[in-house]
């Protein structure tokens, strides 16, 4: 773990969302997490924002939109401690009753007690509609380090029970969770109560090389290149996701998150995944949605120069040049700019966006930014 602890903004934009990051810092110690070279894991949570300061920054961002998911603690587990179990019940009062009415996603591998059941209900009764993300994956104690494992799967239930939609994030893959036997151990459990799946590989951001291939010794052949994929997958779990058994048909499994929020929200696919072969041949998604995704094509709002060069000026990029294909909604940009940057005008204005890489860049890119799966033995 890194000796120094690096906070990351309060408000930020990642590949799916815009990230709400006012409490920084878990006492976890899951050994793949993003968080550990930044010193935030084993660590005390730190709170950097009260709530009434979190929904203000929120709404000073210049990243913030009214069509944004948001996420709310991505750099500590709101469940983790009093402290930030407390900060979570006050921001989704705060936002509750303010004007917001982004979705909300909450992620956690913590049990869910029964006076944050009470809130999300009584927030989402108010109309914030606020949607829990449960990390199930069934790896153990060697690798989630301070997870109880009875408690996360026990919460499936409880908030089935309570009527808040419940995603199953299947997350990480790694040689460990990898066999059918555990795969269908966790997939029996999760589908009986979850609106979806969604299955992610490993993820190797550029700083964090060597953190994973202590996790995953096989990262480090050099025949491989895994912090340029948009995930590593072990062949055992991507055969099993090609091959899904028959029981689980009816339960939508999804390899992008953009698609399984948009199928729990009930909107139509704004990430330009639809008809790619990522939607025809990984995600694992429900008829009646990849008809909402088609009949939506023809219906999108069209995209000017103009629309494009004023969000670019909002997020402090106004002079870079571009270029735009109307019909593919594809922007490529004449200059590197940070993903947050291309990930927040890829979600408000649902474009695809093409640019160099940034050299200083600390995240994975995704698959969206045209980063492919990388699959191995």
């Amino acid at each position: 773990m890194s000796s120094v602890r690096r906070h990351e903004p309060v408000i930020d934009q990642h590949d799916t969302w815009l990230v709400v990051n006012p409490v920084q810092g878990c006492p976890k110690g899951c050994t793949y997490c993003y968080l550990k070279d930044l010193g935030l894991t084993r660590a005390k949570p730190v709170v950097l924002a009260t709530p009434a300061e979190t929904l203000q920054q929120l709404l000073d961002s210049p990243y913030y939109h009214p069509v944004l998911v948001l996420a709310l603690y991505t750099c500590t587990d709101a469940l983790a401690t009093p402290v930030t179990r407390a900060h979570l019940t006050g921001l989704l009062d705060v936002l509750g009753d303010s004007e917001v009415r982004n979705p909300v996603c909450l992620i956690t591998k913590c049990a869910v007690p029964d006076d944050i059941v009470d809130c999300i209900a009584r927030n989402r009764a108010k109309g914030l509609p606020i949607l829990v993300y449960l990390s199930y994956s069934g790896l153990g104690p060697d690798i989630e380090r301070g997870i109880d494992h009875e408690a996360l799967r026990g919460n499936f239930p409880r908030l089935h029970a309570a009527g808040i939609p419940v995603i199953h994030y299947w997350r990480p893959a790694l040689p460990e969770n990898s066999t059918p036997d555990i795969i269908e151990h966790v997939m029996d459990w999760a589908s009986r109560y979850a609106v979806c799946s969604v299955a992610v590989g490993t993820k190797v951001k550029p700083t964090a090389f060597d953190q994973m291939t202590t996790v995953w010794p096989a990262l480090a052949d050099p025949d491989l290149d895994p912090q340029a994929a948009d995930s590593v997958w072990p062949r055992r779990t991507w055969e099993w996701l090609r091959d899904v058994p028959n029981r689980y048909h009816g339960h939508p499994i999804f390899q992008t998150n953009s698609c399984a929020l948009a199928y729990v929200l009930g909107r139509a696919d704004r990430a330009g995944v639809y008809n790619t072969p990522t939607c025809l041949a990984a995600n694992r998604c429900p008829a009646g949605q990849r008809n909402r995704c088609r009949a939506a094509v023809p219906r999108q709002q069209p995209i000017t120069y103009a629309d494009i060069a004023e969000r670019l000026a909002r997020i402090g990029h106004e002079s870079v040049s571009f270029t735009f294909n109307p019909g593919t909604r594809t922007v490529v940009l004449g200059e590197a700019l940070p993903l947050r940057a291309r990930h927040n005008l890829a979600q408000v204005l649902a474009v695809t966006v093409r640019s160099p890489d940034h050299p200083d860049e600390r995240y994975w890119p995704g698959r969206l930014s045209g980063a492919q799966p990388l699959v191995i033995d």
